[in-house]
């Protein structure tokens, strides 16, 4: 998810590189009470929009790599990604 303070940057010499993941992200072009809802709300329409995005795996890396604590991102909510971050969000059965 772009957050909300997420400026854009500007389309200069757009056809001379590949357009990044916040460029091509569904989020840019919804409002952001889906990725950000009020505590109790379901988070279940932005998870529909991000299972469309070309960005999701981008987005879920940036999240965790700026520990992205609000919001829905890369189609994990708050909870998700925290189980994630500590490894009890794997689902296989390997043990280190």
């Amino acid at each position: 998810m772009i957050g909300k303070s997420t400026t854009q940057a500007p389309n200069a010499g757009a056809s001379e590189r590949q357009p990044s993941w916040q460029e091509l992200a569904l989020c840019a072009q919804t409002g952001a009470g889906f990725f950000f809802p009020e505590p109790g709300s379901s988070v279940r329409e932005a998870k529909q929009i991000c299972l469309a995005c070309e960005g999701r795996t981008a987005c879920l890396e940036y999240a965790l790599e700026n520990d992205e604590r609000f919001g829905v991102w890369g189609g994990l909510s708050e909870k998700e990604r925290d189980r994630l971050r500590r490894g009890t969000g794997r689902r296989s059965g390997n043990r280190a």
